[in-house]
């Protein structure tokens, strides 16, 4: 194996790596969130019910978030899964910052994340 392939390899082997990382956290992080909204924390009970929107909501957006955490580390839908996260986070970026107040920078980061997944396999969205 001459040096040139070796350094080009290198490379892809931690982007690929990193991108597994970024999955595996964005996984834990909504499957965690949305198992909190299904399990009825009475403080997600409350914040939802500020929304205005109802409980059915909370419960939406948590199978939601465990539908994406689910499909974000399967490789051929952690595309669909990405966007479909980065969606909940849009907004809940916006929930925060219109209705519920709160800091908005946990969803902000989250979207980004997503973003980056969604980005780096749009090759399977596009087939």
């Amino acid at each position: 194996m001459s040096s040139s392939s070796v350094t080009s390899s290198a490379p892809r082997h931690w982007t690929l790596v990193a991108l597994w990382g970024v999955r595996i956290l964005l996984a834990l992080a909504f499957a965690a969130a949305g198992a909190a909204k299904l399990y009825g924390v009475p403080m997600l009970v409350d914040e939802f019910e500020h929304i205005g929107l109802g409980q059915w909501f909370r419960y939406l957006t948590g199978t939601l978030e465990i539908l994406g955490a689910a499909l974000i580390v399967v490789p051929i839908t952690a595309a669909l899964g990405a966007v479909l996260l980065g969606c909940i986070m849009i907004g809940a970026m916006f929930t925060h910052l219109f209705v519920i107040g709160g800091s908005p920078i946990p969803a902000i980061v989250l979207l980004v994340l997503s973003g980056i997944v969604a980005y780096a396999k749009r090759g399977s969205i596009l087939r």
